[in-house]
Parts: structure tokens; sequence; C-alpha cells
């Protein structure tokens, strides 16, 4: 005979940890070194717009540009062009850690201001 089923709440259930990595950047086919296509997933124009700014920003970079193939899929592509002292992904990398940079640096000043803006009004 079989043991009977007990009744668990989900609060007294172990929960498992599950973790997923999803790719969410991928090179496109027909890439070389100094000139590569990336697809991203779940991204739209704020990263890509934004991206390609920030990497057209870089002298080693030739050419930047951004789209989105479809409205009704969550995919951007970015395509980067570079001259031969650099790579097509070391100029993604650098946008990325450019971009962040200039993140922290909005993200300062707008503390400062807002700091500022509330010791003023408590005066």
């Amino acid at each position: 005979m079989a043991p009977e089923a007990e009744d668990v709440s989900m609060s007294e259930a172990p929960m498992e940890e599950i973790t997923i990595q999803e790719q969410r950047i991928r090179i496109l086919p027909g890439s070389s070194e100094t000139a590569a296509s990336f697809e991203f997933k779940n991204e739209d124009h704020t990263l890509g717009n934004a991206l390609r700014y920030i990497i057209m920003k870089n002298p080693d970079v030739e050419f930047c540009g951004y789209s989105i193939p479809h409205p009704s899929e969550a995919v951007m592509n970015i395509r980067i062009q570079t001259y031969d002292n650099t790579t097509a992904v070391q100029a993604l990398e650098k946008g990325f850690d450019d971009l962040i940079d200039l993140c922290d640096i909005v993200d300062e000043k707008f503390r400062d201001a807002k700091q500022e803006f509330a010791n003023r009004m408590e005066a």
C-alpha cells in the first residue's frame, strides 16, 4: 500500500533555486574580426541608440548602426565596423564600459542636484 500524499503549502515547500542563463547577445553569421553584427535579445531602441552613440565616439570605429528587425520581436541588431587596430568585439565591450561610466556620471550628478534641492527646501 502506497503512503498517503501529504498536503504542503507553498510556503512550507522547499524552494530550489533554478538558475537559467539565457544567451542574450550573439554574433550573427558572416562576421569578421573588424566587421560584425550582434543580436541582442529583449532589447530595444533605448539601449540601441545609446550604445550606437557611444560606440561611434570611439576613434577606432569606422561605422556603427542598429536596427529593430521587426516591431513584434524583442530583438535589436547592432553592426560595428572598425579600423584594423581593434576588433568589433573589443569596440562593443568598450562601448558597454563607456556607457556604464556615462550612466554613473549622470546618476552622481542627479543625486547631487537632488540633495542640493532638498537642502534649499529645508532652509
